[in-house]
């Protein structure tokens, strides 16, 4: 493979990269007449040279790549241009064409694994690119008048939009909960906090982390009473996770104990056991699930969202997988029957309250014969005994569980372990009236998206009632059986060839991303270029996962990440899919912010997602999206957009607006699409 730093420019066999010139025809938006856009890719001639930086795309009038969008009013100057194009797109624009600010309802079909029927798609597609290209004033402007996005002032520096203080007022809430409401986007660019450092690599990253990273101060570490909280050494300018010292050893031997309270002799038999993926709620620092790293154990951390001393943005800053999630009044927007195992210690939920509520949720999201692991000294028998108030919600709980079918393994100290029933035959041989009814199939549905509690059992109707037990253990259950696969209208050969072609795709991903990481240490004549490291990614977005396929591969190849898998709330839902292959996941609407702190991963990873907006009237525009991108997005991090041509161009041209770096690279193997790699700068904040 050939590099160019200086041109960012890329040969191999199978993608050609190259540049991409957009000269538009604008017309009025009165005149209601079509638009034609004319796209030409002019191929890279200049000689490579290599260990010179990638470059930020000048906004320069000098360069003809970056040219103004010229306005041609006759139709007949294009025609005689035509022959000189590569690609040539018709795009009809009607005064009443959808606008942006339309507002559609985001509902789900009742069969989750069924979507509406499609318009048609060419047309839709070419709509709503001229909206984006409005959007952006590439039509009625030209390119000159784009202007790049403003910093956001430093309160942003942790904003998490949908959780902000004003509308939790609102409210009347006493903590934060979830309101997305249509001004909770943030317009300009989020700047990291002053001091900030690029994270460690993994697996150093896991252990010792930036203090200036992460919203926390020394005297909220110390005063931290937690299990986890207390296995930090705050240095001066670090902060270091000490799980693994004999002197810190609680984590280890906690681990130990749930494992020998399941029946096993250890942490290390969870997989054999049917335990791969693990929700903790109210994680601490995620030192539960670093510590089942290594057991090829997938723990995500979920905890309410707090404005200081965070534990999901500490879980993540430790290239940890974590959420913001609350069990407050919303489902979690997990399917049911998602996990194998659940765990609490000391995790802040009230269990007895709100008439086992929460119970309910937990068991909704619990696998067949899957574990409830709750540490707290509300469970400690002796200490019980001596106050009242405390056995009596000890007794409520335990009852409760009982009346939803889960069998009290052990209790040991302040620990209990419960297993879920793996008999769906339990739930009719109960008394009458002794706890909780069956939802029924309108309430039962794979797509939760954030709707209010149910006060009945979930998951009963599913067809993927199947006890971990039963099902292949790590890593044979990433192939899913022809039967499982049969639920969702998929054949063996569908997923293999989803596959094979993601292994491809991630073979040329870190082939064009690992010259640019290297850029900074030149080769010397007759050297070899450096082989890209498994570990340069951590955390990676994959914002329209499909069946998990780039998460598959990933990890077929040997590279040390942890991918969360979105599925979009207005496509396909194959979440189930993906959580029953042992990978994580979570449905999102992408018009609303994602669940978590800014800076949080380090590649996201975006494919038809764009064609998807473009197929229905989303509430939101391109430029919408990609300012989240940028928030979520790590400084020097990586986004890679694979889309329709006319997507992509107008994704470069957004580029822009955020200051990234981006170049534009040709498919060989696909003529319709292209591919978009964008890095986003580090940009310091200045201090005051």
């Amino acid at each position: 493979m050939i590099y160019d730093y200086k041109e960012f420019s890329f040969f191999t066999s199978s993608v050609v990269f190259g540049w991409i010139e957009i000269n538009t025809l604008t017309v009025s938006k009165a005149t209601c007449n079509p638009l034609l856009l004319q796209t030409k890719v002019i191929e890279m001639s200049r000689p490579l040279h290599r260990g010179v930086s990638a470059t930020r795309i000048s906004g320069s009038s000098n360069d003809p790549l970056d040219s103004q969008v010229k306005v041609k009013t006759e139709r007949e100057e294009l025609d005689r241009n035509h022959s000189s194009l590569r690609l040539l797109f018709w795009l009809p624009f009607s005064y009443n064409s959808p606008s942006k600010y339309d507002v559609t309802d985001n509902g789900f079909a009742s069969d989750p694994f069924t979507v509406g029927a499609p318009r048609s798609r060419h047309r839709r597609l070419q709509e709503q690119l001229v909206s984006d290209l409005w959007d952006i004033g590439e039509l009625s402007l030209g390119a000159s008048k784009m202007k790049e996005l403003e910093f956001c002032p430093e309160e942003f520096e942790n904003y998490v939009p949908c959780f902000n203080v004003s509308e939790n007022l609102d409210l009347g809430s006493n903590g934060y909960v979830r309101v997305c409401r249509q001004g909770s986007r943030q317009s300009c660019l989020v700047l990291p906090p002053l001091n900030y450092k690029i994270p460690l690599r993994w697996p150093t990253g896991r252990d010792i982390i930036w203090v200036a990273n992460v919203k926390i101060t020394g005297q909220e570490v110390f005063s931290s009473g937690s299990l986890t909280k207390r296995m930090m050494m705050l240095e001066e300018e670090q902060i270091s996770f000490r799980s693994a010292s004999l002197m810190f050893d609680g984590v280890e031997d906690y681990s130990h104990q749930i494992a020998e309270m399941i029946g096993l002799r250890n942490e290390s038999n969870f997989i054999q056991a049917g335990i791969r993926t693990i929700l903790d709620i109210g994680c601490g620092y995620g030192s539960f699930g670093a510590h089942l790293v290594s057991e090829q154990i997938l723990t995500m951390c979920i905890a309410n969202y707090e404005s200081s001393g965070s534990q999901v943005q500490l879980t993540l800053e430790r290239g940890l997988p974590a959420m913001i999630g609350s069990f407050s009044s919303k489902q979690l927007p997990y399917p049911s029957l998602s996990f194998d195992l659940l765990h609490c210690a000391r995790c802040g939920i009230d269990w007895d309250q709100k008439d086992g509520i929460f119970l309910i949720e937990v068991d909704r999201v619990l696998k067949p014969g899957g574990y409830f692991v709750w540490t707290s000294p509300l469970t400690n028998v002796h200490s019980s005994l001596r106050d009242k108030e405390k056995q009596k919600r000890w007794n409520f709980v335990r009852d409760f569980a009982e009346n939803i079918c889960w069998e009290l393994m052990s209790q040991q100290d302040e620990t209990v372990v419960w297993k879920k029933t793996s008999k769906r035959s339990c739930y009719n041989s109960r008394k009458p009236g002794s706890g909780p009814s069956i939802c029924s199939k309108g309430q039962d549905v794979e797509s939760p998206y954030y709707r209010p509690l149910q006060n009945c059992i979930g998951g009963m109707h599913s067809r993927r009632w199947v006890p971990i037990e039963e099902r292949a253990t790590w890593p044979s259950r990433s192939n899913l059986k022809p039967t499982e696969l049969a639920l969702y209208g998929l054949h063996s050969e569908e997923l293999n060839e989803d596959t094979a072609n993601y292994k491809t795709t991630v073979r040329n991903y870190w082939s064009l991303l690992s010259p640019l990481i290297f850029s900074d240490h030149p080769k010397r004549p007759g050297d070899e270029d450096p082989s890209p490291p498994y570990n340069m990614l951590r955390n990676v977005l994959d914002m329209n996962a499909r069946y998990g396929g780039l998460n598959a591969a990933l990890l077929e190849a040997g590279k040390s990440v942890w991918v969360m898998n979105v599925v979009p709330t207005t496509g396909p839902n194959y979440l189930p899919l993906i959580l029953d292959r042992g990978f994580f996941g979570v449905l999102h609407d992408w018009c609303e912010a994602f669940p978590t702190y800014p800076r949080t991963y380090d590649m996201v990873h975006v494919e038809g997602l764009l064609s998807l907006k473009s197929s229905q009237r989303w509430r939101c525009s391109m430029l919408h999206i990609f300012t989240e991108i940028d928030r979520l997005l790590r400084p020097e991090g990586w986004i890679i957009i694979q889309d329709a041509t006319p997507l992509i161009e107008s994704a470069r041209a957004l580029s822009r607006q955020l200051k990234w770096e981006a170049r534009v690279l040709e498919i060989e193997s696909n003529n319709n699409e292209r591919l978009l790699i964008c890095q986003k700068p580090f940009f310091k904040r200045q201090a005051s």
